[in-house]
């Protein structure tokens, strides 16, 4: 199995959440050992010599591929959360969703000046949250931050939404 075949992986759901989207859902991908499997050796690839030391993973999909990339690189992993589900003292960065506002958080002592810090989603729409959680973590003076994802939908220009300064890679493109 090879990079492009895990798109075979991915499960095409139509009319969800709503009319006219169609989901991609990786948690067909995710459930069949042998494409998690190359999933996870070509995300390790592709930072396997950027220093990192910290994944910073998205609520919640991005816990999935975020931990294994965190393991895979022997480095810490962060979640990034929805406001109220940290127990210690937080940051926060708000940003406009499609129907609203909604609210990141990360433990205010997760990133430090030393870090290399990688942030990673399961997938790049419009890129609101990934603008967000690279904003809150930019305010804890990260060395470097990286941008992943498995999947993006290069239809919607989330990468328009994410900054110039920055690596942005994607496993598969639809």
């Amino acid at each position: 199995m090879q990079i492009e075949d895990l798109k075979s992986s991915i499960r095409d759901v139509v009319d969800f959440p709503t009319k006219g989207i169609i989901f991609r859902d990786l948690t067909t991908l995710i459930k069949d050992g042998k494409a998690l499997h190359v999933m996870s050796d070509a995300l390790q690839e592709l930072y396997a010599d950027k220093g990192v030391t910290k994944v910073v993973g998205i609520e919640s999909r991005g816990f999935i591929g975020g931990s294994i990339l965190a393991y895979k690189l022997g480095c810490g992993f962060v979640p990034a959360r929805k406001p109220g589900k940290l127990p210690a003292v937080t940051i926060k960065k708000a940003y406009a969703k499609e129907y609203g506002v909604d609210t990141i958080e990360l433990h205010s002592d997760a990133i430090n000046e030393n870090d290399v810090v990688l942030l990673h989603d399961d997938l790049l729409a419009t890129g609101g949250t990934m603008a967000a959680a690279y904003e809150l973590v930019k305010s804890m003076n990260p060395k470097k931050i990286y941008i992943n994802f498995i999947v993006e939908l290069t239809d919607l220009n989330g990468r328009e939404n994410l900054p110039a300064e920055c690596e942005v890679t994607s496993l598969l493109k639809y």
